[in-house]
């Protein structure tokens, strides 16, 4: 299961740049699918192989001018809900403010891993200053500056200690689905139109994180784990201003599933926040199914549903070989087709190839085409194998992988979706020098 790292703390203690710095060697890797938006607040991050998802809080505050403490607070009970270590960051320059002293309140009385942060930290008076933490009650104080980096790998060992060792992800052979979207998209009329009123047919899985239960469901012939997305529903009324929450909840779903059935409103369109969640999918290459709902409401002789898919296709791109289906939660219009289209998803994002079969299609899309030469070398591809990954990846194997651009990747990919059904999952292609 995926481990949540959320950093808090007051404005201006540098939260992003320590985020920056312990998402940034990840990038790479994540930008690897082109096209992927980098959303400044959440990232993927890697310690001696350990991977995390890691929070900025702070990227979340709309209006930054008037004094926010109610907002800090709630975004400190938010983490402490959601993530399984909170960093609380605070400023050596400043020393303990009103708002640290209020912040470690509420922080002293949590049953979670917490680890107190002092930045700024660049020289030996100011190691010095920073004993003053200590009164904050919170235990152990880690220097750092997330400037130059200095004591971030004493923090990240700090991190990565704290996550239970056997939390890599269990391969179970029934699928997980999630049903992820913007709030009032009619997700849980999806969920209720699944389920029908049959309830006694639902048993309960205690669910991999304490706050989404996997129900199992057999029905009409499909064998299936629905993660309980209730979290994703908004806690109370204060919360209603900040999209942060619910990005914050689907992350913990789609972490946690295989596949997620991602639900847009056909009277609205794609939007930011459908966008932002879509991707997320991506960043975790987790398959993924468009669901268009409220498909009763839209007057037939103005769109068809050929135009909108166009349209939807074009916002998602470059990643297009997804499918995209027609609902009404309400009517239950094809809510078969939306189980059945989500276990292919689960299939094809399962798909190994194998190596003989790979490297004869490829070989000769290569040969169709070859990489293009990069001040005067030739790119010569000899080999290529799919790694034994979760989701689909591929090592291409050449003399200077350090020159394939973007475009090549692309047209690899799409020989690879053109020869074996990938639809509706990310795949990743690596360059490796043999």
């Amino acid at each position: 299961m995926g481990n949540l790292v959320a950093i808090v703390g007051r404005p201006n203690v540098g939260k992003s740049t320590l985020f920056n710095r312990l998402t940034e060697t990840r990038h790479a890797i994540v930008d690897e699918m082109s096209g992927v938006t980098r959303d400044r607040h959440y990232g993927k991050s890697e310690w001696n192989g350990r991977e995390f998802s890691v929070i900025d809080t702070g990227g979340y505050i709309k209006n930054s001018d008037d004094v926010f403490e109610e907002e800090i607070r709630k975004q400190v009970i938010l983490a402490i809900e959601e993530a399984d270590v909170i960093i609380f960051i605070v400023d050596v320059l400043n020393g303990i403010t009103d708002l640290d002293e209020e912040i470690s309140r509420i922080l002293r009385k949590v049953n979670k891993k917490v680890i107190l942060v002092v930045n700024k930290v660049d020289n030996g008076d100011r190691i010095y200053d920073a004993q003053v933490f200590y009164g904050l009650g919170l235990g152990e104080i880690f220097c750092i500056s997330s400037i130059n980096g200095s004591g971030t790998g004493d923090l990240l060992d700090e991190i990565t200690a704290s996550f239970t060792k056997d939390d890599e992800i269990v391969e179970s052979e029934i699928p997980r689905f999630t049903i992820v979207g913007r709030p009032n998209v009619g997700k849980s009329s999806l969920v209720n139109s699944l389920l029908g009123k049959e309830r006694n047919i639902v048993t309960p899985i205690a669910g991999t994180t304490r706050d989404s239960i996997n129900t199992r469901y057999n029905k009409y012939g499909f064998e299936f784990d629905l993660v309980d997305t209730a979290g994703l529903r908004k806690k109370g009324k204060t919360m209603d201003d900040l999209e942060f929450y619910s990005v914050m909840r689907s992350i913990r779903a789609i972490e946690n599933s295989d596949v997620c059935m991602l639900m847009i409103d056909a009277t609205r369109g794609v939007e930011a926040q459908d966008l932002n969640i879509f991707g997320q999918i991506i960043k975790n290459r987790k398959g993924v199914v468009v669901i268009v709902n409220k498909w009763d409401l839209i007057d037939k002789d103005t769109n068809t549903s050929k135009e909108l898919t166009e349209k939807i296709r074009a916002k998602f791109a470059p990643f297009n070989d997804l499918p995209i289906i027609f609902t009404s939660a309400i009517t239950k219009q094809r809510i078969h087709k939306v189980l059945e289209t989500a276990i292919e998803v689960y299939q094809n994002r399962k798909r190994k190839i194998k190596t003989s079969k790979l490297n004869e299609v490829m070989l000769k899309a290569i040969e169709d085409y070859h990489p293009p030469s990069v001040k005067g070398k030739y790119i010569k591809i000899k080999y290529v194998t799919q790694l034994p990954t979760f989701a689909p990846s591929f090592a291409f194997f050449c003399n200077l992988p350090q020159y394939i651009r973007d475009p090549y990747r692309r047209y690899l990919e799409n020989k690879l979706r053109d020869e074996y059904n990938f639809t509706g999952v990310p795949i990743q292609i690596f360059f490796r020098k043999k």
